[in-house]
């Protein structure tokens, strides 16, 4: 039986480079990719009737219009419709950029598929509340592993779901997909499944804890149910991706943006349960045992000098 919590630290580095690869392409990028739900502007699909090049069009939209709008472009589930995105602007300006594109591609109006906008503080007011939920979650998680089981499952589980978060925002980061409210319900689906492969594995131990030998450490009791418990782990993870698999590949463009980072976010949360908080937690535990034995040694020695 391999030693899960001897090669623990090795276990963090296929997170840390998800995380510092999400980081590297952060910062290529130019930040997230906020859709117009978080950063507030206009969105506009446009059937180009042909294949185009993103920059030349986003180019010609800041070319033509008065107020030089900066604008991010995409392609849609069709090569040839594109998706614009803006920052809040005026109707007039909406009628400068469908004009400039009508003029240059030979377009109808019948073309412009669809405009959708949010005002920035309606994109202030979603961020606000995706971040107040996340933390409300977690704060709740944590109180309810801590009366469970012990304080230290909590700060562990809690440290997992905060290494898997960081996750799906790296493979956001990486892939440069829409940041909108897939986002926040992905995540949320993700800190809740996560969660339960954690407490299923504390539960274990919680109840080997009881059982344990005299000459069993620690970190072998906590390997051992790891190990017990790895089955089911396994087991319910590929049965939830075998259909969100399937959704992806049979999705339409939006469904994949939620689904690829549920994917990730699963995966992060099945291994961030079995090999981070189990073992992380082992260590930590031996070590206030070690601490507190030390200190039980020094007061029966300072008895004695008595």
């Amino acid at each position: 039986m391999k030693d899960l919590t001897k090669n623990r630290w090795k276990f963090v580095l296929i997170p840390a480079l998800i995380v510092i690869a999400g980081i590297v392409l952060y910062i290529v990028h130019g930040g997230f990719n906020f859709d117009v739900e978080f950063m507030g502007g206009i969105r506009m699909q446009v059937n180009m009737h042909t294949d185009f090049d993103n920059k030349e069009v986003a180019d010609l939209i800041q070319e033509k219009t008065v107020d030089t709008v900066s604008a991010k472009v995409q392609t849609g589930d069709n090569p040839q419709v594109a998706v614009i995105k803006t920052p809040p602007v005026d109707e007039t300006v909406k009628t400068e950029i469908f004009n400039a594109l009508k003029d240059k591609y030979n377009l109808s109006d019948d073309d412009l598929l669809s405009v959708s906008s949010a005002s920035a503080s309606f994109g202030n007011e979603i961020q606000r509340k995706a971040l107040l939920y996340t933390l409300l979650a977690i704060i709740c998680i944590l109180i309810y592993i801590a009366i469970r089981f012990e304080w230290r499952s909590a700060i562990m589980a809690v440290i997992a779901l905060a290494i898997n978060v960081l996750i799906m925002a790296a493979i956001y980061a990486i892939t440069n997909i829409p940041l909108n409210t897939n986002f926040i319900a992905a995540m949320l689906t993700v800190v809740g499944y996560s969660i339960n492969n954690t407490i299923v594995i504390f539960d274990r131990i919680r109840e080997n804890t009881k059982s344990r030998k005299k000459n069993e450490t620690i970190s072998e009791m906590v390997n051992r149910s790891v190990f017990e418990t790895m089955g089911r782990t396994i087991n319910s993870t590929i049965t939830t991706l075998i259909t969100i698999v399937l959704i992806y590949i049979l999705g339409v463009s939006a469904i994949k943006e939620f689904a690829l980072p549920l994917i990730v976010g699963i995966l992060a949360g099945a291994y961030t349960s079995i090999f981070i908080a189990s073992t992380f937690w082992a260590s930590w535990k031996e070590s206030d045992m070690k601490a507190k034995a030390a200190a039980a040694q020094e007061r029966k020695a300072a008895k004695k000098n008595k």
